[in-house]
């Protein structure tokens, strides 16, 4: 009686580490209000009705700044409330931490801004949950470690939350690896990068009075040509800052990330996020 040759069992893929925090369906539900409140922020002059008198208020931008760090604490409370524990805290407060220290290095100089990388590849290894929480903590330290605090700090904090939010939300976080998941990131920040220069731009224009009348926000004006105008105060205004930083963004990530999305990833596997911390009181 002959017996069947024994066969290797087949390798088991390795599982992917956990991440830190799991988006919820109330951190879900917080984020999505906090995203919509946000589109209107940074947006209701365009879509406020020329009669309604709302389009000509100069009070909505400060209302907004005053509403948005309300929001955004409601979110982060809420992600936190889905199990942000010691070993969670530690990461963010970690990163936020170096995330600051990297603003200055560049801040001010052609729109060098050497921290969004490291959102880039946070975002990515750690999830959308703590990629939003991450980019609202860091850009408010960085505020404050810079002087940079004003009406503007909050649609920043938002702005670069869902900067790092985006990048947690990529495609393929088991599967693309190597130099396909670096060029991945790298176009994700370059153009992510454009995106919250955009963002901005869009915040800060509004205010700005006295402008070319081609450049210039028109209140009450129709939706397409005042979005004329503002394609033109971008192209006049900020490209070359936020190709500054888009071009920034991509060099640090494909010269860097390779290393540090190793080292994120090493540190997440040995914090095991999903063994819960035990105190043995014997």
């Amino acid at each position: 009686m002959t017996r069947a040759p024994a066969t290797a069992p087949a390798p088991v893929p390795a599982r992917a580490p956990a991440r830190p925090l799991r988006l919820g369906p109330r951190a879900a539900a917080a984020l999505i209000l906090v995203t919509l409140i946000g589109i209107a922020a940074f947006g209701w002059p365009l879509l406020a009705d020329g009669r309604s008198g709302l389009s000509h208020s100069q009070d909505a931008p400060w209302l907004f700044a005053a509403l948005l760090p309300l929001l955004v604490a409601v979110v982060v409370a809420s992600i936190a409330d889905q199990g942000m524990d010691s070993k969670a805290v530690a990461m963010l407060g970690v990163l936020a931490a170096v995330g600051a220290a990297l603003r200055p290095l560049g801040a001010g100089t052609a729109g060098l801004e050497p921290m969004f990388f490291l959102m880039v590849l946070s975002g990515r290894v750690l999830g959308p949950a703590f990629g939003f929480v991450l980019g609202s903590v860091t850009m408010f330290a960085s505020a404050l470690l810079t002087g940079g605090v004003g009406p503007w700090m909050p649609f920043q904090m938002l702005a670069l939350g869902w900067f790092s939010l985006g990048a947690g939300l990529l495609p393929g976080p088991g599967r693309i690896r190597g130099r396909a998941e670096l060029w991945m990131l790298a176009a994700y920040g370059f153009v992510g990068s454009f995106a919250y220069g955009t963002a901005m731009n869009l915040q800060g224009w509004v205010l700005l009075q006295g402008m070319g009348q081609g450049i210039s926000f028109h209140p009450g004006d129709p939706v397409p040509a005042n979005l004329a105008r503002f394609l033109a105060y971008c192209l006049a205004t900020s490209v070359g800052w936020d190709l500054g930083r888009a071009a920034l963004t991509v060099v640090l990530t494909l010269a860097l990330g390779t290393t540090l999305l190793k080292a994120l990833r090493r540190a997440t596997r040995k914090a095991a996020f999903d063994v819960p911390i035990c105190f043995d009181m014997r």
